[in-house]
């Protein structure tokens, strides 16, 4: 498993507000362009669904993927189902902020033609590395504009 953490000086019904709307992920993430909320589904919740969309330089690609944890305020997950990668937020209560952790790991087999790309190099030559980094830029960039917004 990989992941990054930091504190925000914010409450976590606040962070997770943030980090569960896949509609804003864009704001944030160095690869996320953000996402939309399909099937019916209007917002987080366990089963819903929705369409990632992404970019690296000149790549651009989607994902459809499902929420596999929904807690306000402590946790969401959602698997992506093309890397069979699930990607999580924990959020906990840290004096009058949140600690926050975000994480990736593999749970199952990637689609083929996904692990031909990542291992073509297009995405990257270190792509674990390049995975990290983006979690640090996300929490940065999340914390940012929670504290900013507290």
């Amino acid at each position: 498993m990989d992941q990054a953490s930091t504190t925000i000086a914010s409450p976590p019904e606040q962070v997770w507000r943030m980090v569960s709307d896949i509609t804003r992920m864009g704001e944030w993430s160095p690869e996320t362009t953000g996402g939309r909320w399909r099937g019916g589904a209007t917002g987080p919740a366990a089963g819903a669904r929705f369409v990632g969309s992404n970019r690296h330089g000149r790549i651009r690609w989607s994902t459809h993927c499902r929420v596999t944890e929904c807690e306000p305020s402590s946790r969401f997950t959602f698997v992506v189902g093309e890397s069979a990668t699930a990607w999580g937020w924990i959020l906990e209560p840290d004096g009058d902020g949140t600690r926050v952790t975000h994480w990736r790991e593999s749970v199952g087999t990637t689609n083929p033609l996904v692990k031909a790309l990542q291992k073509s190099g297009l995405l990257g030559r270190d792509r674990e590395a390049m995975m990290v980094e983006g979690m640090r830029r996300t929490l940065d960039a999340v914390r940012s504009a929670a504290e900013r917004s507290a």
